[in-house]
């Protein structure tokens, strides 16, 4: 990270989340030599919310506000914004979620007119009366419900960074009351964000309150913002699902921090990554030389897994593929892929499982049969010595494991084999080694869920979604030392990689078999052995969501970079685009990777 020229730590500010422990050691120095962090937040937030209130038509001084403030440093960043917002003549109250507030912030908003309701009978704020009635209490916490419910703005500043764990006590229920208990938020997906523009607006100061700050989870209430500000850097909540989706618009306020000698918890890919992928032709080149991938996917059920597997294969810049199935699929594949070979012979990727039945069926028994004998190659040893054989694992080439043939995954596996699950497929992989878990589980908690599978079985893990992410191994871990699989003791040697670049429209059946071909053929063409398989996949994954945003005409993203408070980049309303399927994302596949490489 040494280094940084002006245009790589923009890009390092927009694709690259820091945990909580690193923004603390960042913004320590600052606040030690007096850069006054908070004033910038709140001016910054106060800013946002105005704006926001111009965009919708209201003026500042015939708006109603309401602030929800903690106790900490995240309710004064709230408590300074709403005292600037209330001097501009907007109608401000500050709901008191806790025992006390920032005692600067406070002083700064009473004398400017904020209004403040106590909801803690418990509470230590100066000239505020305490001492309330159990049944007061209550209906105090009506009034703030209902006063937030019929305001224009709710400003956020309940808990920030601070928060570990789910929201309870006070905090808790307003967020219960007026937001989302445990589950994923249901919203339309817009461009770039968009709200739908009814009040209240919700802008959340710094992260969204209740939401995993390290880990993205979702296990308790918390209130999706439409905005959120963000100081300093992204936190990984604001990039990983499916907290991520409860962030709205993201700005990021730069405080210029020293980002070098701070690694990233989680990147996500961009454009640039993605084509950095990619194989350019070389005048020497053959077909060989361009990279073969191996397909042994779609069944007697599902034949148009096969066909759909392998024409994204093909048209993802490689020289050959080769097919292996049964009949009724080698010739759909041939009359869609008439340039398909079929057969055994040496490749440089594999692809199984797209389109194969489960175990849980009889079907199409050759198929697996075919399969697991080649996944016999890849299964490292369970002892606490490798033995020979473990270095013909790791000597195999790339391997996608996509859906029918995820119950065949070895015990262990080197890590270039890649898994491909969605959450309800990850869960019957994780409950099949012993673990308690379903599909709302991964759903809730997805890093967790796809670190365990990594821990458990050595791959690359791709966890499908609206953000799709990746972990594994990154390229220079050492194979001695970390030959059994298992790395989520040590973050350091986890690669955190998403890739937000798909529309919602992709949701379409399919889809997978189309990410599974593209992403063999992307492995399959990688010249430098010290390209990581996290990289590879979460590229295929953001060049297939780019495919699909080109067939769908459409600039919606689970993921959107944030803009940067005070750059020009003002925000736009974009196109929502139209229903595509899976076909329709194939054929735009060579664009695709002419506007990237162009």
């Amino acid at each position: 990270m040494a280094g940084q020229t002006d245009e790589n730590r923009l890009h390092v500010l927009r694709h690259a989340a820091f945990t909580a422990r690193d923004v603390r050691e960042m913004e320590r120095p600052l606040l030690e030599n007096g850069v006054p962090l908070m004033r910038m937040a709140s001016a910054a937030t106060a800013h946002v919310v105005a704006e926001m209130l111009e965009d919708e038509g209201v003026a500042l001084e015939e708006s109603n506000i309401v602030l929800l403030a903690g106790s900490g440093d995240n309710g004064g960043d709230g408590l300074f914004a709403a005292t600037m917002l209330a001097g501009n003549g907007a109608s401000v109250t500050a709901v008191a979620v806790g025992r006390a507030l920032h005692g600067e912030g406070f002083a700064a908003f009473v004398r400017a007119g904020g209004k403040v309701l106590i909801l803690d009978p418990a509470s230590e704020i100066p000239g505020c009366a305490a001492g309330f009635s159990a049944g007061e209490a209550g209906e105090r916490l009506r009034a703030a419900v209902e006063l937030a419910q019929h305001a224009h703005v709710i400003i956020d500043a309940m808990t920030g960074i601070g928060l570990s764990g789910a929201l309870h006590g006070i905090a808790g229920t307003v967020a219960s009351s007026l937001g989302v208990d445990g589950t994923i938020p249901d919203r339309t997906a817009l461009p770039a964000g968009d709200s739908t523009g009814e009040f209240p607006l919700v802008v959340a100061v710094d992260v969204p309150s209740g939401v995993g700050v390290d880990d993205g989870a979702i296990t308790g209430p918390y209130i999706p913002a439409d905005v959120t500000v963000t100081f300093g850097t992204l936190k990984p909540c604001l990039m990983l699902p499916p907290a991520a989706y409860a962030c709205g618009r993201v700005t990021l306020v730069d405080f210029s921090f020293d980002i070098d000698g701070h690694m990233p918890f989680v990147e996500a890919v961009s454009g640039d990554n993605a084509a950095e992928t990619v194989r350019l032709p070389r005048l020497a080149d053959t077909k060989y030389l361009r990279g073969v991938t191996g397909l042994i996917t779609g069944s007697e059920r599902y034949p148009g897994a096969a066909v759909l597997s392998c024409k994204a294969a093909a048209k993802t810049n490689i020289g050959m593929i080769r097919y292996m199935g049964p009949q009724v699929c080698r010739d759909m594949v041939l009359a869609a892929v008439p340039e398909a070979v079929l057969g055994k012979g040496r490749v440089q990727a594999w692809v199984v499982g797209s389109g194969v039945p489960t175990g849980e069926t009889e079907d199409d028994d050759f198929q697996r049969e075919t399969i697991a004998k080649l996944l016999t190659h890849y299964a490292l040893s369970s002892d606490d010595d490798p033995d020979d054989d473990d270095d013909l694992a790791y000597d195999m080439p790339p391997l996608v494991v996509d859906a029918g043939a995820l119950d065949l995954l070895p015990d262990e596996v080197p890590p270039q084999v890649v898994i491909t699950p969605h959450a309800g497929e990850l869960a019957s992989l994780l409950t099949a080694r012993g673990e308690d878990v379903d599909a709302s589980d991964v759903q809730n908690e997805p890093l967790h869920w796809a670190l365990r599978a990594h821990e458990l079985t050595g791959a690359t893990v791709l966890l499908k979604g609206a953000v799709t992410i990746v972990v594994g191994e990154p390229a220079d871990t050492d194979r001695e030392s970390d030959a059994q699989g298992g790395f989520a003791d040590d973050e350091q040697h986890v690669r955190v990689v998403v890739s937000g670049r798909a529309p919602a429209w992709l949701g379409t059946a399919g889809a997978g078999d189309v990410l599974a071909g593209m992403l063999g053929a992307l492995l399959a063409q990688q010249d430098d052995e010290d390209v990581s398989a996290p990289d590879v996949a979460a590229c295929a994954a953001y060049l297939h969501g780019y495919a699909a945003a080109q067939a769908s005409q459409s600039d919606q993203r689970g993921f959107t970079p944030p803009t940067i408070y005070g750059s020009d980049d003002r925000h736009l309303r974009t196109k929502l685009g139209h229903p595509i399927v899976a076909s329709d994302v194939i054929g735009m596949i060579p664009a695709t990777f002419a506007e990237l490489l162009s």
